[in-house]
């Protein structure tokens, strides 16, 4: 069974494109779990069928707090199901879901698995995803270029926007760290059950398009505060005290020089700033 997990936040026309890009009929059963991080989006109820169901979060969780809503309901219904958590501006590249139990019955040692991204241009968005501790040093790149004809490739971190678990991996379920409301929770996700012995991978046999920022776009500043927050908030947890000090003191510099030209921008990373302070101390 596949349960997929997805968050609206007044998306209802992209989570219709996500669903209709689903199988009609498969020989895999799915089920949709929509969460709801808009109470006031009353179009998404339209959607509702016996294989979606829309759990409601009455209000407005963050990302993932409300995967974590997801994966709890289906953790209690068959904590040995795959759990797919997928943006609502994404969308399967091809129906053919049979791949995916047969994927994790070949390689039953993995827990967390990306699958590849596209751009609607057919370039690659995400590959894979790379963590440099001394550094401080969060990227993403095409781990799977140099090695076309492996199934899967490990990596430090994979991207939220489509990522598999395998339940039966899990003891407990699975949850994202509630003090992110908005980016880096996946890597931190990743990072906290790579260190309990979880293996990660990204892999070139399911894939996904994706319209990248289509929602959070909407609101430049409100994007910006929380990704800096976000970063600051992973930088306390995974790097160094000097290495983080300097990247704050960048942080800050780089925020005060976008002050003319990129006001938005610059007022959302001074704000991230604040809230990451007045939460530190």
């Amino acid at each position: 069974m596949i349960y997929f997990v997805t968050v609206n936040y007044f998306s209802t026309d992209l989570v219709n494109q996500l669903i209709r890009s689903l199988p009609e009929n498969s020989e895999v059963s799915y089920q949709v779990i929509i969460v709801n991080n808009s109470p006031d989006d009353a179009s998404i109820k339209q959607l509702k069928t016996d294989s979606i169901l829309i759990l409601e979060a009455k209000t407005n969780l963050g990302f993932g707090r409300a995967c974590n809503l997801g994966l709890n309901w289906v953790y209690k219904q068959d904590n040995e199901a795959i759990a797919w958590i997928i943006n609502p501006d994404s969308y399967l590249l091809e129906k053919n879901i049979e791949k995916v139990p047969a994927f994790f019955k070949a390689y039953p040692e993995l827990s967390i698995v990306g699958t590849l991204i596209y751009i609607p241009t057919g370039e690659v968005w995400f590959g894979g995803g790379r963590f440099i501790p001394g550094t401080g040093t969060i990227f993403s790149e095409n781990l799977l270029l140099t090695q076309p004809n492996l199934a899967y490739v490990p990596c430090d971190w994979v991207s939220g926007c489509s990522l598999l678990l395998n339940l039966r991996k899990f003891p407990s379920c699975p949850e994202f760290d509630p003090a992110y409301f908005l980016y880096y929770e996946d890597f931190d996700f990743c990072r906290r059950y790579s260190l309990e012995g979880h293996l990660i991978a990204i892999t070139p046999l399911i894939r996904v398009g994706h319209q990248p920022s289509s929602i959070t776009n909407r609101n430049i500043f409100i994007k910006i505060k929380y990704s800096t927050y976000s970063y600051l908030l992973t930088l306390e947890k995974y790097v160094s005290l000097p290495v983080r000090s300097l990247r704050f003191l960048r942080l800050i510099f780089h925020a005060f020089m976008l002050l003319v030209v990129k006001p938005s921008v610059a007022l959302g990373k001074l704000y991230g700033v604040f809230l990451y302070l007045k939460k530190r101390y």
